[in-house]
């Protein structure tokens, strides 16, 4: 089968978000109000810490603004993986942190329990699986980096298991797997769309004050206060979180440290009883392989497989724009390394195509600040692990905010930012020279060349 035969009749739209389930849009902020904690953007992290201020404090008055609609960006559109790293994974956390890994683990695992613990506590259904997850070796010099990985995982208090080429096989059938890593305990899958209503209706029901359709156009200290204003009306408060991650900050300051970079992704028609058999997949775990240009895959509830990643694209000067939601050029090659991988699902179509931003930055996950004297604060720079680091997040900015000392905000991770990123058109330049580096190095049995290596020297990378 043509692997664009199968794209033929795909809706370009994010699959998670085409759904009846999608909630009415909240009223826009019209006039000025004022509140104890305003929130700025309605994605993950924002929706979190809205709900954990009001979790600590019930009494606490709090308002949130999205520019659309909760969820509809990088919230609602990526792939669902739950992981409790809250560094991009151990290696890149052995890399930075040496000396706090232990306990970024710890608090990594902790995050991801309390997130299951509040999802059973208010009552959100969003298809959560505890399924962990597979890193698997398709090229031969990859086996030998999974049995690194699993000993490195054991030594910070993980716990995993190195499958052999049958043995990861007869997890899920690819002629491509040669080995894999099973992350059993620390990564779950979960329905992201459904994640982001089911935190926005907790919200609401603890009284959070939301207003969608709702831009914040500027932020502006006035003696103890800080005063947002929006296109129709304004929102004075004590103290102001910021999450619009891959979108432009308040701070302009804060602007070189994040990049919007777009991640493509297709979803299959629901796969028959005699399809699911031939690629086994009992266990549901998700997977991604150890390329640099890597595809990360999963099941959905409705036994559909959604394949994305491969291609991390940055456009010049950073737009967020919607016309780069859909890439025709990507989908093509997605959907031929999808039948490369299952060659037993010839046949199979794709209903959805979709795209979206990242919010990138050079250490590969998240970083804090604060401004105007210890009232706001901000957390950005995710990249693609951080659906699960967006609670831990939420809960540094609230202690941030409250000028607390405790042993999230004393890590080295939140005290330090990442270096930031060039400006035009020398960070273009380099990312080309990056994207070439690292597609060369996919063709050389993982070798990076001099460039990756001074950028790894320098603590700089691009990813997705």
């Amino acid at each position: 089968m043509d692997p664009l035969a199968s794209l033929r009749d795909a809706e370009p739209t994010p699959f998670w978000l085409d759904s009846p389930e999608k909630p009415h849009a909240a009223t826009a902020l019209v006039g000025a109000t004022s509140c104890d904690l305003l929130v700025v953007g309605g994605g993950y992290t924002g929706l979190w810490t809205a709900l954990v201020a009001k979790e600590r404090n019930p009494n606490l008055d709090v308002v949130l603004v999205e520019a659309e609609e909760a969820g509809g960006a990088a919230s609602g559109r990526n792939g669902g993986f739950v992981e409790a790293s809250l560094t991009h994974g151990l290696q890149n956390g052995i890399t930075r942190w040496p000396e706090e890994m232990g306990l970024l683990e710890r608090l990594g695992r902790e995050n991801l329990q309390a997130m299951e613990d509040t999802l059973v506590r208010h009552g959100i259904d969003c298809d959560w699986e505890r399924t962990g997850s597979l890193a698997v070796a398709t090229e031969p010099h990859q086996v030998e980096w999974l049995k690194e990985e699993e000993e490195a995982v054991a030594r910070y208090g993980g716990s995993s298991e190195y499958l052999d080429a049958d043995a990861v096989r007869a997890e899920i059938d690819s002629p491509t797997f040669l080995a894999g890593l099973w992350n059993k305990h620390d990564v779950a899958m979960v329905n992201p769309a459904r994640l982001a209503w089911g935190l926005r209706a907790a919200c609401l029901a603890l009284g959070v004050r939301l207003h969608e359709n709702t831009p914040a156009l500027s932020l502006d200290e006035h003696g103890h206060t800080v005063t947002v204003r929006t296109p129709y009306g304004s929102v004075a408060a004590r103290k102001v979180a910021l999450a619009t991650n891959a979108y432009p900050s308040l701070l302009r300051r804060h602007r070189p440290y994040t990049i919007p970079i777009y991640d493509y992704a297709l979803m299959t028609e629901p796969l028959s009883e005699e399809q699911l058999a031939a690629v086994g997949w009992k266990n549901r775990q998700g997977f991604a392989d150890m390329n640099n240009h890597f595809h990360y895959v999963r099941l959905s509830a409705d036994d559909r497989i959604l394949w994305g990643g491969y291609d991390a694209i940055y456009h010049y000067n950073g737009k967020v724009r919607a016309e780069h939601d859909q890439r025709p050029e990507t989908f093509a090659t997605l959907a031929k390394h999808f039948f490369t991988t299952f060659p037993q699902l010839e046949g199979v179509r794709f209903s959805h195509t979709w795209g979206g931003a990242i919010d990138m930055s050079t250490r590969f996950c998240v970083f804090f600040d604060t401004s105007h004297r210890g009232k706001v604060a901000y957390a950005a720079g995710f990249t693609g692990l951080g659906v699960g680091a967006t609670r831990f997040g939420a809960e540094v900015m609230l202690d941030l905010l409250d000028g607390a000392r405790t042993e999230r905000t004393q890590l080295e991770l939140v005290r330090r930012k990442p270096l930031p990123f060039p400006p035009e058109p020398v960070r273009s330049v380099g990312i080309g020279i990056t994207q070439w580096s690292m597609t060369r190095a996919d063709h050389n049995q993982g070798r990076r060349n001099l460039w990756l290596r001074t950028l790894d020297s320098l603590g700089l990378g691009f990813d997705s």
